[in-house]
């Protein structure tokens, strides 16, 4: 039941956020404390979620070029921005991680940079699926190459985690099992449990010189 009841949390995740977009409440002049809160405002509403595995992140502008780890100042969103989500509510214990970017206006440039970054992601996975064998490293070079192939930069440190049962597997450090230049352990494994591993994919694009990334997060299928 592991990979079906993850896709059920996913798929209850992705209609949040697609909730989110019909009621409209990403719009030019509102700060990203204020979409964030409306959000988990609106999964409690819709799904019943009090629960959220970490921290909700709706980073604009300059802050779509921070990672994870990063809690940069409040960015209001302006009428041509680019932003990005990075949710994780929990669903009957089990964890979802979905994000994806917006574009605000018509910014060539920016769109572009949306375009490939679920360009990359899908790619990605494709990559994951063709190749049983592979390790974190490996696969994290892959993406990494992949961003450049599509004329970005690769905004991370790793391309994805762990994903499960709240609280989902951990390494021997504590820290979530991640997928690093330096983690040369095969993603296909058993955790802790017996069970085995699920993943998520994580994009994260970014044009340093121009002050902006973009950002796109899903579940690994095979």
């Amino acid at each position: 039941m592991t990979i079906e009841a993850l896709l059920a949390a996913e798929g209850r995740a992705r209609e949040l956020l697609a909730e989110c977009m019909r009621r409209d409440l990403v719009v030019a002049g509102k700060t990203e404390s204020e979409i964030s809160d409306e959000i988990a405002a609106l999964a409690l509403d819709l799904f019943g979620v009090k629960k959220f595995w970490h921290k909700r992140i709706v980073r604009a502008g300059r802050n779509t070029l921070l990672p994870y780890a990063e809690n940069p100042p409040d960015h209001t969103l302006a009428a041509d921005d680019i932003l990005f989500f990075d949710f994780g509510p929990i669903f009957e214990e089990w964890e979802a991680d979905v994000g994806f970017t917006v574009v605000l206006g018509d910014d060539p440039r920016k769109r572009a940079l949306a375009a490939d970054t679920a360009k990359v992601w899908d790619q990605g996975a494709s990559f994951f699926r063709a190749h049983p064998e592979l390790t974190a490293a490996q696969y994290y070079a892959e993406v990494c190459a992949l961003a450049r192939a599509a004329g970005w930069e690769f905004g991370h440190t790793h391309c994805g985690h762990v994903v499960g049962k709240f609280p989902h597997e951990r390494d021997a450090a504590g820290d979530t099992e991640l997928m690093t230049a330096d983690n040369h352990s095969p993603l296909r494994r058993a955790g802790r449990d017996g069970e085995p591993l699920h993943w998520i994919l994580e994009v994260h694009l970014v044009d340093r010189a121009a002050g902006y990334g973009g950002f796109q997060e899903a579940l690994l299928v095979e």
